[in-house]
Protein backbone atom coordinates (compact mmCIF):
# COMPACT_ATOMS: atom_id res chain seq x y z
CA UNK A 1 0.00 0.00 0.00
CA UNK A 2 1.49 3.41 -0.95
CA UNK A 3 0.71 6.97 0.12
CA UNK A 4 -1.73 7.41 -2.76
CA UNK A 5 -3.81 4.49 -1.51
CA UNK A 6 -3.66 5.85 2.04
CA UNK A 7 -5.05 9.23 1.04
CA UNK A 8 -7.72 7.66 -1.15
CA UNK A 9 -8.72 5.45 1.77
CA UNK A 10 -8.82 8.42 4.12
CA UNK A 11 -11.06 10.29 1.69
CA UNK A 12 -13.35 7.26 1.38
CA UNK A 13 -13.65 6.99 5.17
CA UNK A 14 -14.55 10.66 5.41
CA UNK A 15 -17.10 10.28 2.61
CA UNK A 16 -18.78 7.26 4.20
CA UNK A 17 -18.86 9.05 7.57
CA UNK A 18 -20.66 12.00 5.95
CA UNK A 19 -23.07 9.64 4.20
CA UNK A 20 -23.76 7.82 7.47
CA UNK A 21 -24.44 11.05 9.37
CA UNK A 22 -26.66 12.32 6.59
CA UNK A 23 -28.56 9.03 6.47
CA UNK A 24 -29.11 9.11 10.24
CA UNK A 25 -30.42 12.66 10.05
CA UNK A 26 -32.75 11.78 7.17
CA UNK A 27 -34.07 8.72 9.02
CA UNK A 28 -34.83 10.80 12.09
CA UNK A 29 -36.69 13.44 10.06
CA UNK A 30 -38.67 10.79 8.20
CA UNK A 31 -39.52 8.98 11.43
CA UNK A 32 -40.86 12.14 13.07
CA UNK A 33 -43.02 13.01 10.04
CA UNK A 34 -44.38 9.45 9.85
CA UNK A 35 -45.20 9.39 13.55
CA UNK A 36 -47.18 12.62 13.29
CA UNK A 37 -49.22 11.22 10.39
CA UNK A 38 -49.91 7.97 12.25
CA UNK A 39 -51.02 9.81 15.39
CA UNK A 40 -53.33 12.10 13.43
CA UNK A 41 -54.90 9.00 11.89
CA UNK A 42 -55.30 7.49 15.38
CA UNK A 43 -56.91 10.74 16.59
CA UNK A 44 -59.34 10.65 13.68
CA UNK A 45 -60.34 7.08 14.54
CA UNK A 46 -60.84 7.97 18.22
CA UNK A 47 -63.20 10.78 17.23
CA UNK A 48 -65.14 8.46 14.92
CA UNK A 49 -65.47 6.02 17.82
CA UNK A 50 -67.25 8.89 19.62
CA UNK A 51 -69.51 9.45 16.61
CA UNK A 52 -67.70 12.74 15.98
CA UNK A 53 -66.86 13.38 12.35
CA UNK A 54 -66.62 17.18 12.46
CA UNK A 55 -64.39 18.36 15.30
CA UNK A 56 -60.66 18.76 14.73
CA UNK A 57 -57.63 16.75 15.70
CA UNK A 58 -55.12 19.34 16.88
CA UNK A 59 -51.59 19.44 15.36
CA UNK A 60 -49.34 16.73 16.77
CA UNK A 61 -46.54 18.20 18.90
CA UNK A 62 -43.04 16.91 19.58
CA UNK A 63 -42.58 17.36 23.34
CA UNK A 64 -39.36 15.45 23.96
CA UNK A 65 -36.90 12.96 22.49
CA UNK A 66 -39.10 10.52 20.54
CA UNK A 67 -42.12 11.78 22.50
CA UNK A 68 -45.27 13.08 20.78
CA UNK A 69 -48.50 14.61 21.97
CA UNK A 70 -51.95 14.36 20.39
CA UNK A 71 -54.85 16.60 21.48
CA UNK A 72 -58.41 17.30 20.39
CA UNK A 73 -60.68 20.27 19.81
CA UNK A 74 -63.50 18.91 21.97
CA UNK A 75 -63.87 16.55 24.97
CA UNK A 76 -64.38 12.86 24.22
CA UNK A 77 -64.93 9.57 26.01
CA UNK A 78 -62.22 6.95 25.55
CA UNK A 79 -62.35 3.19 25.99
CA UNK A 80 -58.87 1.78 26.79
CA UNK A 81 -59.38 -1.24 24.49
CA UNK A 82 -60.17 1.05 21.57
CA UNK A 83 -57.24 3.37 22.36
CA UNK A 84 -54.77 0.46 22.40
CA UNK A 85 -56.13 -1.08 19.20
CA UNK A 86 -56.44 2.16 17.25
CA UNK A 87 -52.88 3.33 18.02
CA UNK A 88 -51.48 -0.15 17.37
CA UNK A 89 -53.19 -0.38 13.97
CA UNK A 90 -52.12 3.14 12.95
CA UNK A 91 -48.50 2.45 13.92
CA UNK A 92 -48.46 -0.90 12.12
CA UNK A 93 -49.72 0.73 8.91
CA UNK A 94 -47.00 3.36 9.20
CA UNK A 95 -44.40 0.65 10.00
CA UNK A 96 -43.44 2.32 13.27
CA UNK A 97 -41.61 0.25 15.89
CA UNK A 98 -43.78 -1.56 18.50
CA UNK A 99 -41.87 -0.19 21.50
CA UNK A 100 -43.67 2.70 23.18
CA UNK A 101 -45.47 3.98 26.25
CA UNK A 102 -48.85 5.66 25.86
CA UNK A 103 -50.35 7.98 28.46
CA UNK A 104 -53.81 9.51 28.48
CA UNK A 105 -53.53 12.81 30.35
CA UNK A 106 -56.45 14.89 31.65
CA UNK A 107 -56.22 18.50 30.53
CA UNK A 108 -57.72 19.96 33.71
CA UNK A 109 -55.14 18.66 36.18
CA UNK A 110 -52.45 17.05 33.96
CA UNK A 111 -53.05 13.75 35.75
CA UNK A 112 -52.51 10.45 33.93
CA UNK A 113 -55.95 8.92 33.56
CA UNK A 114 -54.67 5.81 31.77
CA UNK A 115 -51.35 4.44 30.51
CA UNK A 116 -49.88 1.27 29.04
CA UNK A 117 -46.63 -0.15 27.69
CA UNK A 118 -46.15 -1.93 24.35
CA UNK A 119 -43.08 -4.07 23.65
CA UNK A 120 -41.99 -6.00 20.58
CA UNK A 121 -43.43 -9.20 21.97
CA UNK A 122 -47.07 -8.62 22.77
CA UNK A 123 -46.92 -10.94 25.81
CA UNK A 124 -44.27 -8.69 27.39
CA UNK A 125 -46.38 -5.53 27.13
CA UNK A 126 -48.36 -4.10 30.04
CA UNK A 127 -51.94 -3.09 29.20
CA UNK A 128 -54.00 -2.73 32.43
CA UNK A 129 -57.66 -1.90 33.11
CA UNK A 130 -59.03 -2.94 29.75
CA UNK A 131 -62.80 -2.75 29.28
CA UNK A 132 -63.33 0.31 31.50
CA UNK A 133 -64.64 3.37 29.68
CA UNK A 134 -63.10 6.68 30.72
CA UNK A 135 -65.71 9.45 31.04
CA UNK A 136 -65.98 12.27 28.52
CA UNK A 137 -63.36 14.90 29.24
CA UNK A 138 -60.53 16.86 27.64
CA UNK A 139 -57.67 14.40 27.09
CA UNK A 140 -54.19 14.52 25.60
CA UNK A 141 -52.62 11.34 24.23
CA UNK A 142 -48.86 11.17 24.83
CA UNK A 143 -46.72 8.54 23.10
CA UNK A 144 -43.01 8.01 23.82
CA UNK A 145 -40.88 5.43 21.99
CA UNK A 146 -38.74 3.50 24.47
CA UNK A 147 -35.82 2.73 22.15
CA UNK A 148 -34.10 4.76 19.47
CA UNK A 149 -36.64 4.26 16.69
CA UNK A 150 -34.31 5.53 13.95
CA UNK A 151 -31.75 2.76 14.61
CA UNK A 152 -32.03 -0.53 12.78
CA UNK A 153 -29.55 -3.38 12.97
CA UNK A 154 -30.56 -4.24 9.40
CA UNK A 155 -29.66 -0.77 8.13
CA UNK A 156 -27.10 -1.32 5.31
CA UNK A 157 -25.32 1.92 6.23
CA UNK A 158 -24.37 0.42 9.59
CA UNK A 159 -22.68 -2.55 7.92
CA UNK A 160 -19.93 -0.22 6.70
CA UNK A 161 -18.96 0.94 10.19
CA UNK A 162 -16.87 -2.10 11.31
CA UNK A 163 -15.12 -2.29 7.92
CA UNK A 164 -14.41 1.44 7.91
CA UNK A 165 -13.14 1.30 11.48
CA UNK A 166 -10.75 -1.53 10.60
CA UNK A 167 -9.63 0.29 7.45
CA UNK A 168 -9.06 3.47 9.43
CA UNK A 169 -6.83 1.63 11.92
CA UNK A 170 -4.80 0.04 9.12
CA UNK A 171 -4.46 3.37 7.33
CA UNK A 172 -3.35 5.15 10.49
CA UNK A 173 -0.78 2.47 11.36
CA UNK A 174 0.57 2.55 7.83
CA UNK A 175 0.70 6.34 7.78
CA UNK A 176 2.54 6.55 11.10
CA UNK A 177 5.00 3.94 9.96
CA UNK A 178 5.52 5.69 6.65
CA UNK A 179 5.74 9.10 8.29
CA UNK A 180 8.56 7.96 10.52
CA UNK A 181 10.35 6.22 7.68
CA UNK A 182 10.77 2.50 7.00
CA UNK A 183 13.96 0.49 7.07
CA UNK A 184 14.97 -1.19 3.82
CA UNK A 185 16.50 -4.64 3.65
CA UNK A 186 19.87 -2.94 4.17
CA UNK A 187 18.66 -1.08 7.27
CA UNK A 188 18.43 2.28 5.41
CA UNK A 189 15.50 4.53 6.30
CA UNK A 190 13.24 5.58 3.43
CA UNK A 191 9.87 7.18 2.69
CA UNK A 192 7.49 5.77 0.09
CA UNK A 193 6.37 8.33 -2.50
CA UNK A 194 4.18 6.45 -4.95
CA UNK A 195 6.56 4.22 -6.89
CA UNK A 196 9.57 6.08 -5.47
CA UNK A 197 11.56 5.49 -2.32
CA UNK A 198 13.11 8.60 -0.80
CA UNK A 199 16.30 8.12 1.21
CA UNK A 200 16.95 11.45 2.98
CA UNK A 201 20.11 10.23 4.70
CA UNK A 202 21.59 9.11 1.35
CA UNK A 203 20.34 12.15 -0.62
CA UNK A 204 18.69 9.98 -3.23
CA UNK A 205 15.47 8.72 -4.78
CA UNK A 206 14.99 5.19 -5.97
CA UNK A 207 12.50 3.82 -8.47
CA UNK A 208 12.85 0.17 -9.40
CA UNK A 209 16.49 -0.53 -10.07
CA UNK A 210 17.32 3.15 -10.68
CA UNK A 211 18.90 5.46 -8.09
CA UNK A 212 18.45 9.20 -8.61
CA UNK A 213 20.87 11.49 -6.81
CA UNK A 214 19.61 14.61 -5.02
CA UNK A 215 21.52 17.74 -4.11
CA UNK A 216 21.46 18.80 -0.47
CA UNK A 217 18.90 21.55 -1.15
CA UNK A 218 16.70 19.21 -3.22
CA UNK A 219 16.81 16.69 -0.38
CA UNK A 220 15.93 19.31 2.25
CA UNK A 221 13.03 20.58 0.15
CA UNK A 222 11.66 17.12 -0.52
CA UNK A 223 11.94 16.23 3.18
CA UNK A 224 9.72 19.23 4.04
CA UNK A 225 7.11 18.11 1.52
CA UNK A 226 7.22 14.53 2.82
CA UNK A 227 6.46 15.82 6.34
CA UNK A 228 3.23 17.44 5.09
CA UNK A 229 1.94 15.52 2.04
CA UNK A 230 -1.07 16.96 0.22
CA UNK A 231 -0.77 20.17 2.24
CA UNK A 232 0.20 23.57 0.91
CA UNK A 233 3.51 24.84 2.27
CA UNK A 234 4.02 28.57 1.91
CA UNK A 235 6.92 29.88 -0.14
CA UNK A 236 8.23 31.84 2.85
CA UNK A 237 8.30 28.71 4.98
CA UNK A 238 10.24 26.75 2.35
CA UNK A 239 12.80 29.47 1.71
CA UNK A 240 13.27 30.17 5.41
CA UNK A 241 13.87 26.55 6.39
CA UNK A 242 16.06 25.61 3.42
CA UNK A 243 17.96 28.83 2.83
CA UNK A 244 17.44 31.67 5.29
CA UNK A 245 17.93 29.52 8.41
CA UNK A 246 21.44 28.91 7.10
CA UNK A 247 22.10 32.60 6.64
CA UNK A 248 21.41 32.62 2.90
CA UNK A 249 18.71 34.77 1.28
CA UNK A 250 17.65 33.71 -2.21
CA UNK A 251 15.60 35.12 -5.04
CA UNK A 252 14.17 32.56 -7.48
CA UNK A 253 16.21 29.61 -6.17
CA UNK A 254 13.10 27.95 -4.78
CA UNK A 255 11.40 27.79 -8.19
CA UNK A 256 14.59 26.44 -9.74
CA UNK A 257 14.89 23.59 -7.24
CA UNK A 258 11.17 22.79 -7.48
CA UNK A 259 11.62 22.45 -11.24
CA UNK A 260 14.55 20.08 -10.70
CA UNK A 261 12.57 17.94 -8.27
CA UNK A 262 9.64 17.74 -10.70
CA UNK A 263 11.91 16.32 -13.39
CA UNK A 264 13.25 13.70 -11.00
CA UNK A 265 9.73 12.70 -9.96
CA UNK A 266 8.20 12.64 -13.43
CA UNK A 267 8.42 8.83 -13.79
CA UNK A 268 5.34 8.48 -11.54
CA UNK A 269 2.37 10.67 -12.47
CA UNK A 270 0.73 10.04 -9.08
CA UNK A 271 3.46 12.12 -7.42
CA UNK A 272 3.24 15.82 -8.25
CA UNK A 273 4.71 19.05 -6.95
CA UNK A 274 1.89 21.52 -7.54
CA UNK A 275 2.16 25.30 -7.55
CA UNK A 276 -0.58 27.06 -5.58
CA UNK A 277 -0.46 30.51 -7.15
CA UNK A 278 0.56 33.25 -4.79
CA UNK A 279 0.79 30.87 -1.80
CA UNK A 280 3.34 28.11 -2.22
CA UNK A 281 3.66 24.46 -3.24
CA UNK A 282 2.28 21.10 -2.20
CA UNK A 283 3.30 17.49 -2.75
CA UNK A 284 0.28 15.64 -4.16
CA UNK A 285 0.23 11.89 -3.66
Amino acid sequence: MDNTLYYRLRSAIFLFACIGLSACSNRQDTFSETTKIALREAGHQLLLANNDSTSLVQPVRVVGEYKYELSFEKPLAIEPDSLVTIIKNSFQKAELPPRYITELVRCEDVAVAYSYLIREREARGIVPCRGRVLPEACYTVSVRFTKNPTYSAKDPTLLYIPALGFAAVLAFVYYRKNKQGMPSSKGERFFALGKYKFYPEQNKLNIGAIDIGLSRKECELLALFVESPNEVIQRDTLTKKVWEDHGVIVGRSLDTYISKLRKKLQADDTVKLTNVHGVGYKLEL
